[in-house]
């Protein structure tokens, strides 16, 4: 079997699974190679994610919607901003002050997620929901930075089930604040159909599409 036909299969696979949820499917190529990416765009795949700047760098060659969904550092916040549509993974006001001013010097603008923590790992990412909405308040005050919701990695030691639940319980009481971002960035390989059972309108899904990944040197 062809890598063509391999991904083919995967992918028809998820989506036929997905499909009653109608979410955005954001296939993530982190470690994969840039000839992945240009199959999945010929098969009609527009969105993408990349953890690492520099893997988002190279790959944004291929059109689509770019998603950067890693941890924030200050310094690559520029580099960023030249090939990401979307951020999922905003913690941090001063982060977002920055990026507000780099995309103001163009006149651009980016779309970003507000990442919540459920148990406070700071190895992961993310805020806890006691300072989510003093976040997203902060942010909303900047003219570059459009918040379309929230996005969260459940715990590793967690049920599926109990963290998308806790997920959609937070996501609620955001939404009364915030009833302009009302999306939900959750769900990966292993978790995808809990998390959309829960009301994940975007899912970010790698190894089920592209197989498991080589480990890194």
């Amino acid at each position: 079997m062809s890598r063509r036909q391999e991904i083919e299969q995967a992918l028809s696979v998820v989506r036929q699974e997905i499909a009653p949820f109608a979410p955005t499917l954001i296939v993530v190529t982190k470690t994969y190679p840039l000839s992945d990416v240009e199959i999945l765009k010929d098969l009609g795949v527009e969105d993408f994610g990349e953890n690492r700047n520099e893997e988002g760098v190279e790959k944004s060659s291929v059109p689509g919607r770019w998603h950067f969904q890693g941890v924030i550092q200050s310094q690559k916040i520029r580099s960023i901003l030249s090939w990401a549509d979307v951020i999922h993974s905003l913690d941090d006001v001063g982060h977002a002050e920055k990026i507000d001013r780099i995309a103001s010097e163009s006149g651009s603008s980016i779309k970003v997620f507000l990442q919540l923590s459920l148990d406070g790992d700071p190895s992961r990412g993310g805020v806890q929901e006691s300072e989510i909405f003093s976040l997203a308040e902060g942010i909303s005050r900047l003219n570059s930075i459009t918040v379309l919701g929230l996005m969260s990695v459940p715990p590793v030691k967690w049920e599926p089930e109990r963290a998308f639940g806790e997920i959609a319980r937070v996501r609620q009481s955001f939404l009364e604040q915030f009833p302009d971002s009302p999306f939900l960035s959750a769900g990966m390989s292993g978790d995808y159909m809990s998390a959309l059972s829960h009301g994940a309108t975007h899912i970010r899904v790698g190894s089920k599409i592209l197989g498991q990944r080589a480990p890194r040197e």
